[in-house]
Formats: structure tokens, C-alpha cells, sequence
């Protein structure tokens, strides 16, 4: 009856663990990845135009949001050891849990309250809070993967933490549907979104991570430690915690499997972090996908990635925890160089170009519209892009934006029901020609069907279906000749099948990951260690971005993911040399430690 009472207390503690990652991941997909980004951009361009300037520089709204996050990963990443040294000797894990967890939410429930502050107040609301919930996240995310190497033994590990990674992506991807089918369909007479609408799927997300982490506080118990550390003042117990965290770092000699293992996992998961981050950029610059398009893929990444996890703790069962993470990340890579292999399919009819030049015989003139779903003209105001629309504004399907408070914005032209403005437009062989003079630096395409000019065509050297001048345009374009183009699959389904891939292999990644380093680390210090694992995951976050941009600066957007690649390449090879059994082995030779030295002081 005894053990049968200790499974079922066992059951419930990981349904409480695997609760958490349910509640918290709508703030991470709802609000993080999908709604807030565009909406804080709105939030700061009513407020301040297309951009302010700060000490001197301008900053847009991309680069606030930006900001904003590293701020809130930087703060966390430099105080997790030490919180954590501090929670390893005092009974405190879940109270710190549930302080941050209370952080986050209310600051994301907060959120709601923006665009009823006043234009000039409700951005820098919005700012701020995002950044104190994502203090309350990542802070909240050391001790809750602190509790993972007490919720089981070291043979169940990796089940637990593909199955908490499981329940994320799932309870994440539901409210996002919820959220998304709003957007798309509470909307008012002219198309747009309701107002309360955004302000709801903030307030909600905040209220399922409180409402699910209910479960998390009532059914995981604090982790037991033998003769904790009596309390102690601030300055004492920061004094005490650096003092810890210095001796740790100059004893890695003791540990030298477990920081083998973190220096790979630096690598590896600055790789994944940095593909999944930046593939919607990619997708939209370099593949030209549509917005709906990458909706639907992070949509797919949650459903897949779910019982992706799940299949990933059988494998792990079958081959090891090290070989399944290994055989994952060989994967992370073929998926990299398959995405640098999608190519929009070459242009054939005349409604798939950007600019589209209609004859119609009544009227003696050409008819100008922008196909709905090109992407924008870049806004700022002394943009090249701005400069060429004003240059050409007479032949293009433009308008001039003067909401803005600095400046205006020339922007694609549409009625609000989604159509495009049909504008009488008078082509000529000169300013036909101007603006096929400008194709050289354009992203943007155009045809005209009917009339003096008809069946011309014009393709901007930048523009997502325009390859070969690239470093790695020739992979692209053999897929596109061999693959893409006899059996007719468009950019959107090949970006799909990178949502599918990447899904299978994301949750099974990370939560073999975890699970690895759980096991090696000594359940006396989880907190401690967890901190550092923290620590590197968050200074990792930045490192990806930045080869990115090199790279892409240097030759192009393919070169910056292939050399993302080349991260997941230097983690899998170092995680060759990680000896696991040698690390759980010094894991619990200091617990025996720790536990001798806490009953000698007793």
C-alpha cells in the first residue's frame, strides 16, 4: 500500500511539473512570438512615428522590443547562480517560483491595460511590462527546471521532461489557435480587429500560466533539505551566494564532464534557439511568405512538436539519453540545409506579381494594384525604398501615410475590406523604363497585361523568386529546377514542411537536453546548476543573432543560416567527449557530500 500510495504521489508531482509548462508557454507563444510584436510596433507608431530618438540614435519599434527582451534575459542570466545557491540551502524553490510565476502573469495580464492609458503613455507600459514578464519568466524557469531532478529518479528523467516540454507546446498551441481565430474573426464592419480583442489575448495569457501553475503549487512539494541554512540579511546571504558561485567556477576541475556538457550545450542550443527565432524573418525576407503563412507554421510546430517530445523519451529509452540527443541534433542539421534549399516557385501568372498593370479598353488607360499580401514598403522616411515610391508614385498603386508624427509613409494602397485600390495609372516608354532601371536594387516585381506594353515584365534583383547571385543560391535553385517546380510544391509548403521537421525534432531536443543535464547534476546544488544552465542559455540567445546578422551583412541571409548550422555542428562533437555515467557518478558522490556534511553540523 506503501509504494502504491508513493507511485501515485510520484503521478501527481509530474502532472503538477508538467502543468507549469502548459501555463507558461501561452505567454510564450501567444504573446512573445505571435500577437504582441506586431501590436507593441502599432502601440509605437502612434506614439512616436516611425521612430524616436534616444541619447542621440534612433530607435524603432523592432529595436525597443528587442531591447527589452535582452534586458529582462541579461538580468535573470546574471542572477540565477547566485538565487540559486541560495535556494540549494533554504527550503525556497517553490516560494521563489511562486513569487516570480506571479511576476510574469500579473505584468502579462497588466499588458491589457496599454491602449487605455493615453497614446504617449500606453506604449512605454507595454514596454515595460513585457520586460518584467519576461524577468518573472525566465527568473520562474531556473527553479522550475531546479525541480526536475526531484521529481524522479535518474531513469526517469528523460520521460519527465519530454513530457513536461509536451504539455507546453500543446497548451501553448491551444490558446493560440483560440487567440488566432479571434483575431481573424471578431472583427468590426470594415475589417479590422476589434479593440478589446488584443488587450483580451493578453490578459488571458497571463491568467492560463496563473490559473495552471495553481496546479503546479498545490500538487509539487518543496524539495527536502537536510539542516537548511538558517535565514540570513541581504548583503550576508549576496556575500555568501557570489562567494559559493566563485568557488564553484574555480572547482570545474570537479566537475568537469557537467561543464563539458554545458559549453556543448552553449552551442547546440544557441543553434536551435537562433533557426527557430529568426525562420520567420527568413521566411518573410528571403522566401517572401505572407504573415497567415507563418501563423500556420508555428501553429503546426506546437501540434508536432508535442508527440514529437513524447517519441523522442522512447528512443532515449532505446539508444540513451546522449545517442537520441545526438541523433536529434544530426537532424537540426539536414533541416538547416533543407530550409537553405526552399525557393519561391518562378513567377508564371500575371496576379502573382507585386505590381500589376491591368489594360482596361473603356477607361483608355492601364489600371495599377499591388497584389494583396506584398510586403511593405519599408517605413522609414528617407528610406531608399520611400524615396523610389515617391519617385515613381505617379505609375505605382501607392499612398501617402501622414498619421505619422515624423514624417509620412508611402504604403501599398488598400480598401479596408482587403482588396486592392484599383489607381488609373498612364504608362509611357520613359517611365516604363525608370522603373525598370530601379530592378537592379528592388525587391519587388511587376507585370503589365494588355495594351501597348503588354506581356512586360520586370523582377527586382532582390526579389525572393530571383536567384543565382547569392554564395549558396545555387542549392536553392537546383531544388527549385530538380524538386519544387515538376512537382509544383510553393514556397509556402516547402516552409511548411520546415514547421513539420523542425516541430518533430524541437521538443525532443529540448527535453533531452534538460533531462541530460538533470541527470548529472547533484540534487543537493539543482539550483545552483540550473542557474548556470540558465545562465548559458540566455548568453547563447545572443550569440545566434549575432552570426546572423554578420553573416548576412557580409553576403546573405542563406550564408547567416548555414552558419548557424555550424553551431549545431561544434555541440554535437563535443557532446561526443561527455561522459554521462562519469557525471551522474560525481552528481551523487556530492549529494553523499553534502548530506555527510549536513548530518556532522545536525
Amino acid at each position: 500500500m506503501e509504494e502504491t500510495a508513493a507511485l501515485k504521489g510520484n503521478e501527481e508531482r509530474v502532472r503538477g511539473y508538467c502543468a507549469y509548462d502548459w501555463g507558461k508557454s501561452a505567454f510564450e507563444t501567444s504573446v512573445t512570438t505571435a500577437i504582441f510584436p506586431a501590436w507593441f510596433a502599432y502601440l509605437f507608431a502612434e506614439a512616436n512615428g516611425i521612430s524616436m530618438k534616444i541619447l542621440g540614435s534612433e530607435w524603432t519599434a523592432d529595436a525597443m522590443f528587442s531591447a527589452a527582451v535582452m534586458i529582462g534575459a541579461l538580468f535573470v542570466a546574471i542572477c540565477a547562480p547566485s538565487l540559486g545557491v541560495i535556494a540549494d540551502r533554504r527550503m525556497i524553490k517553490m516560494w521563489w517560483l511562486r513569487v516570480l510565476t506571479v511576476l510574469g502573469s500579473v505584468s502579462c495580464i497588466l499588458l491589457a491595460l496599454s491602449p487605455y492609458l493615453g497614446v504617449s503613455v500606453g506604449w512605454v507600459w507595454a514596454m515595460v511590462m513585457f520586460m518584467v514578464a519576461n524577468v518573472g519568466l525566465n527568473g520562474a524557469g531556473v527553479f522550475y527546471n531546479a525541480l526536475l531532478p526531484h521529481m524522479g529518479d535518474d531513469s526517469e528523467m528523460d520521460a519527465i521532461s519530454n513530457k513536461a516540454f509536451a504539455a507546453g507546446y500543446l497548451g501553448g498551441g491551444i490558446l493560440l489557435l483560440v487567440h488566432l481565430l479571434m483575431v481573424t474573426f471578431i472583427v468590426d464592419e470594415g475589417g479590422s480587429v476589434q479593440s478589446w480583442v488584443i488587450p483580451f489575448a493578453m490578459a488571458s495569457s497571463g491568467i492560463w500560466w496563473l490559473g495552471f501553475a495553481q496546479m503546479t503549487f498545490k500538487m509539487v512539494p518543496e524539495p527536502h533539505i537536510e539542516n537548511e541554512m538558517e535565514p540570513m540579511g541581504l548583503i550576508a546571504s549576496t556575500k555568501m551566494a557570489l562567494g559559493e558561485v566563485k568557488k564553484t567556477l574555480m572547482g570545474i576541475k570537479e566537475f568537469r564532464t557537467l561543464f563539458i556538457y554545458m559549453l556543448a550545450y552553449f552551442c547546440f542550443i544557441d543553434g536551435i534557439n537562433s533557426v527557430t527565432a529568426l525562420s520567420g524573418v527568413f521566411g518573410i525576407v528571403v522566401l517572401g511568405l505572407t504573415t497567415a503563412g507563418l501563423i500556420a507554421t508555428i501553429l503546426i510546430i506546437q501540434f508536432v512538436a508535442a508527440p514529437a517530445a513524447i517519441g523522442f523519451t522512447k528512443l532515449a529509452e532505446k539508444w540513451g539519453t546522449k545517442s537520441a540527443l545526438q541523433f536529434s541534433l544530426v537532424c537540426w542539421c539536414f533541416v538547416i540545409v533543407g530550409a537553405l534549399s526552399f525557393a519561391p516557385l518562378e513567377l508564371e501568372n500575371h496576379d502573382e506579381y507585386d505590381i500589376q498593370y491591368t489594360w482596361d479598353a473603356d477607361e483608355d488607360t492601364y489600371i495599377a494594384t499591388a497584389r494583396e499580401g506584398v510586403n511593405n514598403i519599408a517605413a522609414l522616411p528617407d528610406d531608399d525604398e520611400q524615396q523610389w515610391a515617391l519617385e515613381h508614385e505617379a505609375i505605382l498603386p501607392v499612398t501617402r501615410n501622414t498619421d505619422y508624427k515624423n514624417g509620412y509613409a508611402v504604403e501599398w494602397a488598400y480598401e479596408s475590406n482587403g482588396s486592392a485600390t484599383m489607381k488609373s495609372v498612364t504608362l509611357n516608354a520613359t517611365n516604363l523604363a525608370a522603373l525598370e532601371a530601379t530592378m537592379d536594387d528592388s525587391r519587388f516585381s511587376y507585370s503589365i497585361e494588355g495594351g501597348e506594353f503588354g506581356n512586360t515584365t520586370g523582377l527586382g534583383v532582390e526579389h525572393p523568386t530571383s536567384l543565382g547571385d547569392g554564395k549558396l543560391d545555387f542549392i536553392p535553385k537546383t531544388a527549385r529546377s530538380l524538386v519544387w517546380g515538376p512537382i509544383g510544391l510553393s514556397v509556402f509548403y516547402q516552409f511548411l514542411l520546415l514547421g513539420v521537421f523542425g516541430g518533430a525534432l524541437l521538443g525532443g531536443s529540448q527535453g533531452l537536453a534538460r533531462s541530460m543535464f538533470g541527470q548529472m547534476v547533484p540534487e543537493t546544488r539543482s539550483a545552483e546548476f540550473f542557474g548556470f544552465f540558465g545562465f548559458f542559455g540566455k548568453v547563447a540567445a545572443l550569440l545566434g543573432p549575432l552570426i546572423y546578422a554578420v553573416m548576412t551583412v557580409m553576403f546573405d541571409s542563406r550564408v547567416g543560416i548555414f552558419a548557424i548550422s555550424l553551431l549545431i555542428v561544434a555541440g554535437a562533437i563535443i557532446l561526443r567527449s561527455v561522459d554521462v555515467e562519469d557525471g551522474i557518478a560525481v552528481a551523487r558522490a556530492e549529494d553523499e557530500r553534502n548530506r555527510e556534511r549536513a548530518e556532522s553540523t545536525a
